[in-house]
């Protein structure tokens, strides 16, 4: 199994303690996944200390205030390294916690798609509205259809049910968090069952959105096994299989 998504550098325990768990567990991939300029330099370290481990740079929206040339050339430095980085991000748009303005969002969401193309890396995207709303995901769709061509994207904790349809349409990765393993997730289970072998990933988010048996506690890379189990289960196949399908997109997106 592999983790698509996980931020080792938050997580309660000793990198080293969360990455032997997860490779016990059968986790033998993790994608390790930059917030900032900081978080970028611990990403790629861990990369640089276990072989199961990857990394991604990029500026989450919340992080966009101030983002500048400069912060875009450090990504784009950083993302020179193909042994370590295998992907942008986590970028997009985020109107649920506005620390940074929506144009200072745009701005550096934009740039990053630049630079995923110019790196030829996949890109990982964060969209997340107010409860009720869409304007996030709306313009996360928008700036990609108008910008995005020819950069592969993975819908990070994929939250948009009812865009799933475009999403397969425009062969976009959807990654399931452990959001899918809960009661009242219904619509999102539903997405997991009607998306194509070739679009499917699983990820943790870790440390946050812990899967359903140990929901409230802080997540780990090796949780992605029951988040993976229900997708296996909604989707009327073995775990063996869903191993199976989600171990070769991460194969082809990340080239590990």
């Amino acid at each position: 199994m592999i983790d698509s998504h996980t931020h080792l550098f938050l997580c309660e325990r000793p990198e080293a303690e969360v990455v032997a768990a997860a490779v016990e567990a059968g986790v033998g991939r993790m994608l390790n996944v930059g917030l900032d300029a900081p978080s970028n330099l611990l990403a790629v370290a861990a990369a640089e200390c276990y072989e199961s481990v990857f990394a991604t740079v990029g500026c989450h929206p919340t992080e966009a205030a101030g983002f500048d040339d400069d912060t875009a050339e450090e990504i784009a430095r950083l993302a020179a390294d193909k042994e370590k980085v295998r992907a942008i991000g986590e970028t997009g748009i985020d109107y649920y916690r506005e620390t940074a303005s929506r144009a200072e969002q745009r701005r550096a969401f934009e740039a990053q798609i630049d630079i995923a193309r110019d790196r030829e890396l996949p890109i990982v995207i964060h969209a997340r509205d107010p409860e009720g709303e869409t304007g996030a995901v709306d313009d996360v769709f928008e700036i990609l259809d108008s910008r995005g061509d020819g950069v592969r994207v993975i819908l990070h904790c994929f939250a948009a049910p009812w865009r799933t349809g475009d999403a397969i349409d425009r062969g976009w990765y959807c990654s399931f968090s452990g959001v899918v393993t809960y009661p009242s997730a219904d619509d999102l289970r539903e997405a997991a069952e009607q998306l194509p072998d070739e679009l499917v990933l699983v990820e943790t988010d870790a440390p946050y959105l812990a899967p359903q048996p140990i929901r409230g506690q802080t997540n780990e890379p090796a949780h992605v096994v029951s988040t993976a189990e229900t997708v296996a289960e909604v989707r009327g196949v073995a775990y063996s299989e869903l191993e199976r399908v989600v171990e070769a997109n991460a194969q082809t997106l990340f080239g590990w």
